[in-house]
């Protein structure tokens, strides 16, 4: 999960340092490089940089998924050194019991609706 977040951070910051993060993104994706397709998460990085500069609206209509990374972002390298620090796995605890829950199809079922509502979405805004 830390390199994960490192990795997200360095990109954030090659985004930021290039001056091409919203007006000229850098394609990623797989998905949309192969099909020209974006996939559910396309923007993310692009709502994640319009979040920091504090404009909500604009960050919820690029892809509302860079709300939920940009909270993980921020939330698990301090869960990280909080664990480190007391020499506990709460983190870990914590993501085996979401896992566990996300399971059941009384909730995994919406979510996964969710998920192809926002890719049907940023189908049809050209994202």
């Amino acid at each position: 999960m830390l390199i994960a977040c490192f990795a997200g951070y360095t990109w954030l910051y090659f985004c930021v340092s290039s001056e091409q993060a919203i007006y000229k993104p850098t394609e990623v994706c797989l998905v949309k490089h192969f099909t020209n397709i974006p996939c559910p998460s396309c923007g993310a990085t692009r709502s994640i940089l319009t979040l920091t500069k504090g404009n909500l609206t604009e960050a919820f209509s690029i892809n509302p998924m860079g709300f939920l990374i940009a909270f993980i972002m921020l939330l698990a390298p301090l869960w990280i050194i909080v664990d480190i620090a007391a020499k506990k796995n709460t983190l870990f605890a914590f993501y085996q019991k979401t896992e566990t829950y996300l399971k059941r199809p009384q909730l995994a079922i919406p979510l996964v609706i969710i998920v192809i509502i926002n890719w049907i979405w940023n189908i049809t805004k050209g994202l």
